[in-house]
Order: C-alpha cells, then sequence, then structure tokens
C-alpha cells in the first residue's frame, strides 16, 4: 500500500541537480511526479538535463511507471521558464483579443516548447473568472469578468494543451476570481453560495471538463455557506459532492500546495494529506516544504492502517494516475537536446506572443 501511496505525491526538489538523496527519495517510495520552480532552472541545457535525470528513476522504482513533471507556465507573471523560452503574456491579454483560434495556438506553442524539455504536465491553465477587481492574487491571471468568456477561450487552452503533449491542469476549483487574501499566507473565507457559484465561477470549470480535461487544482478557500468547517481542498462536500457526484467530474484531482499557510496555519501537517485525501482528491502537491513528503507518507500509512482512510480510496487514486500515465505519458523522455533547443524560442512562438501582447494580430495568426 505505501507503494501506491507514493504516486499520488508530486514533490519539489531543492536544487538545479538532482541530490542523491532526492534520487533515493522518489525510487524507494515510488513518487508519482516532481514540480520545477525558478530555483531549479537555469539554460535549456541544464533544464533537459535534470528532467531527463527525474525522468530516468522511473525505471528503478517499483511500478516502472513515468513521473509527472510539472510547472506553472501560465503566461505573464506566473512562468517559471525564462529567455531563451518564449516569454507569454497573460491571460488576460488573449482575453482582449476573443479567440479561440489564438487560445489554442497559445496553447500548443507553449505546450511544444515544455515537451521538448520532457515537462509533460502544466499547472494551466486558470480558469478563474475575475469577479473582484480587487483580486491582485489572481487579477490579469484570469481571462476575463465574463464567465462565459472565460469558458470559450480556457477550453480551447485545454485542447491546445493537449495537442501539444502537455496534461493541462485547470484551476482552481471551484474559483478563486473573488478572493482577496492570498492563500500563501492565509486562509481566504468567500461568503458565496451555491446558486452564486453555479452561475458564475462553475460555468468555465464545466466547460473544460468537456474539452476532455485530465486534471484539476483546487482551491484552498473555504466556502462558509458549502462548508463551514474545511476549505475546498479538504471539503467532503466541495470536492465528493459537488465536483465528483454533482459535477460527475472523473478525472484526478490535485491539491493546491498543501505547504501554504492557507491550510498548515489551520491543520497540522499529519492531518493536511489524510483529509484532502479523505475529500476525494487523487494527488498531493508539495513544493517548498521538503521535510513534509516523509511527513505525509507516515501519515498516510497510517491513517490506511487505522481504517481513517480506507484500501479502496487510495486504489481509485492511484488507478487514476496509473491510467492517464498510461495513456498519455508513453513517450517521457525528452527529445535528443539538439531536436529540442530548436523548439525552444522559435521566430514563430515569439511573433504569436508579440502579436498577443500588442492586440495587434495579422490576419494569417486568426485563421483556425
Amino acid at each position: 500500500m505505501l507503494d501506491k501511496i507514493g504516486q499520488l505525491l508530486i514533490i519539489g526538489i531543492r536544487d538545479k541537480v538532482l541530490t542523491q538523496d532526492e534520487a533515493e527519495f522518489i525510487i524507494t517510495n515510488n513518487i508519482g511526479g516532481v514540480i520545477l520552480f525558478g530555483r531549479n532552472l537555469e539554460t535549456p541545457q541544464q533544464i533537459h538535463a535534470l528532467v531527463s535525470s527525474l525522468q530516468s528513476l522511473r525505471h528503478k522504482t517499483r511500478d516502472k511507471l513515468p513521473l509527472f513533471i510539472g510547472i506553472d507556465m501560465e503566461g505573464g507573471r506566473v512562468a517559471r521558464l525564462k529567455a531563451p523560452f518564449t516569454q507569454w503574456p497573460s491571460l488576460s491579454k488573449l482575453g482582449k483579443i476573443d479567440s479561440t483560434s489564438l487560445a489554442f495556438k497559445f496553447a500548443s506553442s507553449m505546450a511544444a516548447e515544455l515537451r521538448a524539455m520532457g515537462i509533460n504536465l502544466d499547472f494551466a491553465p486558470c480558469v478563474d473568472t475575475l469577479t473582484n477587481p480587487k483580486n491582485i492574487v489572481i487579477g490579469d491571471r484570469a481571462i476575463s469578468t465574463d464567465p462565459e468568456q472565460v469558458a470559450k477561450l480556457t477550453s480551447a487552452l485545454v485542447r491546445g494543451y493537449i495537442k501539444g503533449g502537455i496534461i493541462p491542469c485547470a484551476k482552481h476549483f471551484p474559483g478563486h476570481g473573488n478572493t482577496l487574501i492570498d492563500s500563501h499566507e492565509e486562509l481566504p473565507v468567500e461568503s458565496v453560495d451555491m446558486a452564486r457559484l453555479k452561475e458564475v465561477e462553475l460555468v468555465p470549470f464545466k466547460k473544460v471538463f468537456r474539452a476532455r480535461l485530465d486534471m484539476v487544482m483546487t482551491a484552498h478557500i473555504k466556502y462558509n455557506h458549502i462548508d463551514p468547517e474545511f476549505p475546498a481542498t479538504l471539503s467532503k462536500k466541495v470536492i465528493h459532492d459537488l465536483l465528483r457526484t454533482e459535477l460527475r467530474y472523473r478525472n484526478l484531482v490535485v491539491t493546491d500546495d498543501l505547504d501554504m499557510k492557507a491550510l498548515t496555519k489551520h491543520f497540522t501537517t499529519e492531518q493536511i494529506p489524510v483529509r484532502a485525501l479523505q475529500a476525494g482528491c487523487d494527488l498531493l502537491l508539495y513544493c517548498n516544504n521538503f521535510d513534509n513528503p516523509p511527513i505525509a507518507l507516515e501519515s498516510l500509512t497510517k491513517a490506511v492502517k487505522d481504517h481513517t482512510l480506507t484500501a479502496k480510496q487510495i486504489d481509485e487514486s492511484y488507478n487514476r494516475v496509473v491510467a492517464l500515465k498510461r495513456d498519455v505519458l508513453r513517450n517521457p523522455d525528452p527529445v535528443a537536446f539538439a531536436a529540442a533547443i530548436k523548439l525552444v524560442g522559435t521566430t514563430d512562438h515569439e511573433r504569436l506572443s508579440t502579436a498577443i501582447t500588442s492586440g495587434d494580430i495579422p490576419a494569417d495568426l486568426l485563421a483556425n
């Protein structure tokens, strides 16, 4: 069972080169994936080598499954890959142009550069509807204030990522567009009710689900009218009842970073992963606190032994992970570097990025 639990974790690593201790932890515990941050990324050659070394570890794990290699690449201010990779504009720029064909090209072009480096999972797009103009946490990360427009363009983004060979992950369910508080620092509390969520926040999520979305990320936000006790990530009412049962979403649910203070100020390190799986999440994301993944494994193993978590719950999440990896990650290694570097910061990608940034779109870019 411990080997299956490891597949449910995506973890951060410390530096630009994988350490022996990190490699052994991933192998021994059959860890499901790694998320990369600025601290891990320098030149294309270094990134290519790091991802190659990470992905090679699968051959030594129990399941021999490819690792999820994830990153936050939304465009705009949430972009981990710097030049010479194409520097993409924020999603609000796409919203102003309002072209599904352009959104598709934006995502498929970004995906080509990620895939060249062996990155296979992008924690994007942001499908939040910006309903609070003072919400600087989301701000220009959102397409617009109109849920129908957000739905239309983000579903095109999802299709573009998939076309480019990248697993997209829509975020932050059930909606982060109305908050003021940054969940990295404290737990936001929302007073919107279910009727309002269905009318606004859930509209884009329902649309991207129909675009064959394989993964959705939860929000560390407490919705008092839905669950006054737990934030969405830890809420059975939000994840199991709303997302799984009412909206009939059957694919992977990943938590936002479980190291964020929205959770750690209110729950113990041991409680958080157990409660997230109880709520209906499948994948647990640990980004910056390197002491927490071992604690999570221990807590989850204990929870299964004392029947706080059922083996059935673990199996269901594990089976979803395995199914997606076997279906999508058939060739997980980066392409040879000589070929990969030719896909980075191409003239076509730069032209597309510049056009979206300026809003001056040549006719050929608008064509399907």
